[in-house]
């Protein structure tokens, strides 16, 4: 597909989420294009929680950062509305969620900053064309998503545990994936940790913080690589007097191309 082609792709689905057509996670949606995991802010915190995602590259890699006020994000596509064009949100107040909507636009202030991080949904395409499996694609689920005793380094106001996605692979597989979402740094790049989960403190692989659990199979280990919802971790931490975020899976379909967040 071209490049416009895929822009199209994305931007439809963003009119699917501000209609409300769209009401599911947003995996595999669009393929060629970057997802973006969303955390809004009020300006006096901004400058903190840009502090805190260049101390955390991994779980919080910046793609874009709005002005104070303004919903429109056009470096990353068209016509972009951030209180809509997500297919659900969370509303949080000192720390505590409040509504999970499908627009904000009743919820919005103009004091407010949008900060959009890299998701690893970007990274799966190159997953797929290795042959490597996906198992929540495969299984027409959400992403399992933990919260871990890893911590992220403070900035400001903001610290907690970083919150990790896992993905079941055959060891051999888990090699080929570390190759490969190597070359992804600006949506996550390599996985954090491989094998045991009560080594970075997650109790039951079964029962996930977020997302959906999926089947892990013989000669399979969990894979795990750094979240872009790590902010609502942080968030249930830090407890700011207000926030929004994206639902966890429910990402920003931006015009951005997958290819193009690689590096050599």
């Amino acid at each position: 597909m071209t490049s416009n082609t895929l822009a199209d792709l994305a931007y439809q689905v963003r009119l699917d989420a501000r209609s409300g057509k769209l009401d599911a996670p947003t995996a595999n949606l669009a393929p060629g294009c970057v997802q973006a995991n969303l955390a809004v802010l009020p300006r006096a915190l901004a400058a903190d929680f840009l502090h805190f995602c260049q101390r955390n590259p991994k779980p919080c890699p910046l793609l874009a950062m709005s002005e104070p006020g303004n919903p429109a994000l056009p470096e990353l596509g068209r016509d972009i509305d951030i209180r809509s064009d997500i297919p659900r949100y969370r509303v949080w107040r000192s720390g505590e969620l409040v509504a999970e909507p499908h627009d904000v636009r009743e919820f919005w202030r103009d004091d407010l900053v949008s900060f959009l991080l890299g998701c690893s949904f970007s990274f799966e395409e190159a997953m797929l064309e290795n042959g490597l499996p996906v198992r929540h694609i495969e299984q027409g689920c959400n992403v399992p998503m933990y919260r871990t005793r890893i911590p992220t380094n403070p900035a400001g106001v903001f610290s907690g545990p970083l919150v990790v996605t896992m993905r079941p692979l055959k060891a051999a597989d888990a090699i080929r994936a570390i190759q490969v979402t190597s070359r992804f740094p600006s949506v996550h790049g390599a996985p954090v940790h491989l094998g045991n989960p009560a080594e970075i403190g997650i109790a039951d692989i079964d029962k996930p913080d977020y997302g959906d659990p999926v089947e892990i199979r013989a000669g399979e280990i969990p894979v795990f690589w750094a979240c872009g919802v790590t902010p609502q971790s942080v968030v249930a931490s830090v407890k700011p007097e207000y926030c929004i975020t994206h639902a966890p899976g429910y990402m920003l379909v931006t015009d951005l191309l997958n290819s193009r967040m690689a590096v050599l």
